[in-house]
C-alpha cells in the first residue's frame, strides 16, 4: 500500500452572483442568501509530514503568491484558517501528526473572493488524505461549516446557494460557461469592517431572499440576463469605506461589461464579459476592452481574467 507523505489540493476562488444580507442575528452573524460561483483562480495547498527536527507544533505555514503586498496580509500562525482546519480535524478524529502547510496563493488576499476560506477547505482535504482519516464528504462539510461561512463552498465548487450564514449549501442549475474579469485593488478590506458599515447604513435590513431573475438567468445560460441580475447588498458599505471602487466599477461598465459588482466584502471588483451562447470572438473583444479600461484607471494592482463555474477542491 502506498502511503502519502505529501498531498497537494487545488481550490478555486468564488464570486458572489447575489449576496443578500439580512438582519444581524443573536449569534452575531447575519442571515444570508449567498449565490456562490467558483472561478478558475486557484490556490494550491500542500501538506507534508514535518521534519522530526522542527518544533513539534501541529502546523508550520509558509506562503508564496502574486505579490509581496498581498502576501503581507497572510497570517502564518495559528490564526490562519488553514492551520485552524488542520487543528479541528486532529481534534475531531484523534488522528494527526505535525505537518508543514505551504500556501501557493493566486486568489486575491483580503479581496472578497474567499481565499482564506478556500485554503481552509483545501487543508481539510489534504490533511484528511495525509493522516488517513477518510472522512465522508458530509463530515468534511460539517467541519468546514464550523470553520467559517464560506469554507464549505470550497469543497463543493460549481454554483450553489448558501443560506443560514452562508454555510448551508444547495447546488444551482447553471449549464452556462462564463468569462469574468477581476480588478484587484492594492488595498484590502476587512470583512468585519464591511459588515459593520453595512449595519450602520442599513439598520433595518429585511430577511434575504433568492432573486428569481438570477435563478432563471443561470438555468437558461443567458449571459446578458445574468449580468443584469448580479447584486451585492454589501457593495454600498464597501464603496463607503473605499470610494475609489466606484470609479473601477464605472470604468468596466463603460467598456461594455455585461454586469459588474464588488465581490463579497471587496475590494475586488468582478465584471462579467460574456458566456453562454455568445460568439467567442465577441466575448474576447469585450474582455480586451474591459481589461484595457480597467488598467487605464491606475486604480488596479492587477487585472486578471477567469472562467466559471469550476469544481471545488481537487487533489493534484
Amino acid at each position: 500500500m502506498t502511503v502519502d507523505t505529501t498531498v497537494t489540493v487545488r481550490v478555486p476562488a468564488k464570486v458572489n452572483l447575489q449576496l443578500a444580507v439580512g438582519p444581524r442575528r443573536e449569534d452575531g452573524f447575519h442571515a444570508l442568501v449567498n449565490v456562490f460561483h467558483a472561478v478558475s483562480l486557484f490556490d494550491e495547498v500542500t501538506v507534508k509530514a514535518a521534519s522530526p527536527r522542527r518544533p513539534r507544533a501541529l502546523t508550520a505555514l509558509t506562503a508564496t503568491g502574486r505579490s509581496e503586498s498581498h502576501l503581507a496580509r497572510v497570517p502564518l500562525d495559528e490564526g490562519n484558517l488553514a492551520a485552524r482546519a488542520a487543528l479541528l480535524l486532529a481534534e475531531e478524529t484523534g488522528a494527526g501528526f505535525p505537518v508543514d502547510i505551504h500556501l501557493d496563493k493566486r486568489i486575491p488576499v483580503a479581496g472578497g473572493m474567499a481565499g482564506g476560506s478556500a485554503d481552509a477547505a483545501a487543508a481539510l482535504v489534504a490533511c484528511d488524505r495525509l493522516w488517513g482519516c477518510d472522512l465522508s464528504r458530509e463530515r468534511l462539510l460539517d467541519l468546514a461549516a464550523r470553520l467559517g461561512s464560506d469554507v464549505a463552498f470550497g469543497l463543493v465548487g460549481d454554483t450553489a446557494v448558501g443560506t443560514g450564514r452562508g454555510e448551508l449549501l444547495e447546488p444551482m442549475a447553471s449549464p452556462g460557461r462564463y468569462r469574468w474579469v477581476f480588478a484587484l485593488s492594492p488595498r484590502g478590506l476587512s470583512t468585519a469592517d464591511v459588515f459593520g458599515e453595512y449595519d450602520r447604513l442599513r439598520p433595518d435590513a429585511p430577511e434575504p431572499r433568492l432573486d428569481t431573475a438570477l435563478e432563471k438567468a443561470l438555468a437558461s445560460g443567458d449571459a446578458v440576463a445574468l449580468g443584469a441580475s448580479l447584486s451585492n447588498d454589501l457593495q454600498p458599505a464597501a464603496l463607503s469605506l473605499l470610494p475609489e471602487l466606484r470609479r473601477t466599477l464605472d470604468a468596466g461598465r463603460g467598456a461594455g461589461a455585461l454586469g459588474a459588482l464588488v465581490s463579497g466584502s471587496g475590494p475586488t471588483c468582478a465584471f462579467l464579459v460574456g458566456g453562454g451562447a455568445e460568439d467567442p470572438g465577441a466575448v474576447a473583444e469585450r474582455e480586451a476592452g474591459v481589461v484595457a479600461a480597467l488598467r487605464a484607471t491606475g486604480l488596479c494592482e492587477q487585472v486578471i481574467a477567469a472562467d466559471g463555474d469550476v469544481p471545488g477542491t481537487t487533489v493534484v
